[in-house]
């Protein structure tokens, strides 16, 4: 499937409790407030989460009449045909009829995968401009990316989700010359250093040398999200005392920065359509016939 436009996110990791939906989500509503056109894509037909997120957002901004952004979303099922070659192809046809609807129009495509091998999963990854994978802070979830030697700490037997990217990489680079900018990020970190948060810094680092990519800090573990599912709000939104329960926290204000901060690390695309609406946007009022026109237009 060879596209062309949008950059395409996939966040991925065949280990589940990672953090993939709720760092999915947070990146998409970023982006939108950054005046980007974003699409998202779920193709986690047990779990749904991001879906789930999507709905409560939508639900919660009618119930209460807020103006809050909105991705145009997807959720691609599993075919459950008896035959596993129609499975794919029908899979196949939904994923490229959801990634065209939105190719012309979206700056960025959020995906979000299960946290185990499917054939959707596979495709998401062969599309991915920029792949993160969320790994908790912890030793035991190293394992997902590669069997690291307790003595020297160097990885020695790679994991059956590294294997399948390196795979995705391989062909993607075949089909168009593109590299897929993989980044490891380190999520739910402990609030304190400790040992174990240095180990899993310094093996995590050995890991992504061995597998050609990168490391980002990511987010602090935090109550927050758990309390912003319900409602499918994010820390970007403005949250007022009636919404939250109380004034942002500073934990709410850090969780804001840390998402910035991986962002940047992401070194995603500037799009033109993005820079020219924030750049109508900052006008004076007069121009506000222009904004719509090119809203309408840009739709």
């Amino acid at each position: 499937m060879v596209r062309q436009g949008a950059h395409v996110i996939v966040v991925g990791n065949e280990k589940g409790g990672s953090g993939k939906s709720t760092t999915a989500f947070h990146l998409a509503v970023y982006l939108l407030y950054q005046g980007h056109k974003v699409a998202s894509i779920d193709v986690d037909s047990r779990q749904q989460t991001l879906t789930h997120y999507v709905r409560n957002r939508r639900d919660w901004a009618r119930a209460k009449g807020l103006s809050v952004p909105h991705t145009t979303h997807y959720h691609l099922p599993l075919a459950r045909g008896d035959s596993a070659r129609e499975n794919h192809r029908i899979e196949f046809d939904l994923f490229r009829q959801a990634i065209g609807e939105v190719e012309g129009t979206a700056d960025f495509i959020v995906i979000d995968t299960p946290g185990f091998d499917t054939n959707l999963a596979r495709l998401a990854h062969s599309l991915a401009d920029t792949l993160i994978t969320p790994v908790n802070d912890s030793l035991i979830d190293l394992s997902v990316m590669a069997q690291v030697d307790p003595v020297t700490g160097e990885p020695r037997e790679l994991s059956h989700y590294a294997r399948l990217v390196q795979r995705a990489r391989s062909e993607r680079l075949a089909i168009d010359g593109r590299n897929i900018d993989w980044v490891l990020v380190r999520n739910r970190i402990s609030m304190l250093s400790s040992r174990n948060m240095r180990q899993v810094q310094t093996m995590l680092e050995r890991i992504a040398m061995r597998l050609g990519c990168r490391v980002a800090d990511g987010i602090a573990e935090r109550v927050i999200f758990r309390s912003l599912f319900a409602t499918g709000m994010t820390v970007f939104d403005p949250l007022d005392d009636e919404l939250l329960g109380g004034v942002p926290s500073m934990s709410h204000m850090s969780a804001r920065q840390e998402y910035r901060s991986l962002v940047n690390a992401l070194n995603l695309p500037a799009s033109r359509r993005a820079e020219a609406r924030r750049e109508v946007l900052a006008r004076p009022p007069r121009d506000v016939n222009r904004f719509s026109h090119m809203a309408h237009n840009d739709s």
